[in-house]
């Protein structure tokens, strides 16, 4: 017995409408900013003020007698519209910040990573200085070792001068 499902395709999904959501985010936040703007609260009052007055007046015909239920149903259903499209536009942006934290994040993990590497090559470069050999450790080792030649030419016999300056001056002793 052949089987009747197509196992290609999720139960539930029978080809119904469907819209891409990166096509209809972008026109809900269009929506969402225009919305929030004074040049669509100015209008909305200017067509209310309109309504009231053609209605209330009766200037021309009353189709929306004074409880104005016509325009109530008017903003009730912009209202169910403009909520989701509201919504819609904040998820979004908030999907956006979200991404943001997360690069924000990992450029501070970069940046905290460098700085500790940077420390410790900071580091070995204060402890490669220490080890260094300053003046001190210089002029000790030269005084040693002049005073180890004195004694070697001394023993040996060959002519020695000393200079005032702290200088010695070996004479060549196949000179003579």
């Amino acid at each position: 017995m052949a089987r009747q499902d197509d196992l290609s395709t999720p139960r539930g999904t029978r080809g119904g409408v469907s819209y891409d959501r990166d096509t209809f985010g972008p026109i809900a936040e269009r929506f969402a900013r225009f919305f929030g703007t004074v040049t669509y609260l100015f209008w909305q009052t200017v067509i209310v003020v309109v309504w009231l007055i053609i209605n209330g007046a009766g200037l021309v015909f009353r189709w929306d007698p004074y409880p104005f239920i016509l325009l109530n149903l008017v903003f009730s259903t912009q209202a169910a519209y403009a909520a989701p499209l509201i919504l819609l536009a904040q998820n979004r942006q908030a999907d956006r910040d979200k991404s943001e934290l997360e690069r924000d994040r990992e450029r501070n993990a970069r940046s905290l990573a460098d700085t500790e590497y940077l420390a410790r090559e900071i580091a070995g470069i204060r402890i490669a200085l220490e080890r260094k050999a300053d003046r001190e450790d210089v002029v000790e080792a030269i005084d040693r070792l002049t005073q180890a030649l004195e004694q070697e030419h001394a023993l040996s016999g060959a002519p020695y001068r000393r200079e005032r300056d702290g200088d010695s001056d070996l004479e060549d002793p196949r000179s003579d």
